[in-house]
């Protein structure tokens, strides 16, 4: 009769514990971003990429624009969330700062971070993302998780929407992953 209590308990303190954490860690230091240190983390995460992705600079160089979260934290147990901020970049300058935020719920533990990259390839789909208040992905639009080709090499073949999205972590490009439901809002910086 005890052990349903105590599951009860352990499962209520680690929900508890989750949103405490991802509270306090949500509100410091990684949403506080001036444009200068997110345009600075921007240009460090193009050159990173440009490094690791055969051809990856003229893909980059033609696309409408690059949604970089250079710095995108992701932790939970049992509740979790991930949270970044980035800029867009249009014609290699910045035009508008964003945020994104994700929250999962489901058997979880621990944290990462990860650069995250939206490359617009469509001028519709990056103006209608830019006249949105509020863009969630998988609702607002498709994005493409895109995999690397033999040698490294992106694989423009099969990219049909008009959005692709690249994920590196501390390891390089990272798989299996989505970005369903993801939120990103405009943000004001100075």
């Amino acid at each position: 009769m005890r052990r349903p209590i105590f599951r009860d308990l352990r499962f209520v303190t680690m929900a508890a514990g989750s949103v405490m954490l991802l509270t306090g860690w949500l509100s410091g230091p990684a949403s506080a971003g001036s444009a200068k240190e997110i345009d600075a983390g921007v240009d460090e995460a193009i050159v990173n990429f440009e490094k690791e992705v055969k051809g990856g600079k003229s893909f980059l160089d033609s696309s409408k624009g690059i949604l970089v979260f250079p710095r995108v934290l992701k932790g939970g147990a049992g509740f979790g969330g991930e949270y970044g901020e980035g800029a867009l970049r249009v014609a290699g300058k910045t035009a508008d700062y964003y945020s994104m935020l994700q929250g999962s719920f489901g058997l979880q533990l621990g944290g990462e971070i990860k650069t995250v990259f939206l490359v617009f390839l469509d001028e519709a789909a990056l103006k209608g993302f830019r006249e949105s208040e509020g863009w969630k992905a998988g609702v607002d639009g498709s994005v493409s998780l895109v995999t690397l080709g033999a040698g490294g090499t992106i694989d423009t073949q099969n990219m049909k929407d008009p959005i692709v999205a690249f994920v590196l972590g501390q390891k390089g490009l990272m798989y299996n992953l989505s970005l369903e439901g993801t939120k990103f809002t405009k943000q004001k910086k100075t």
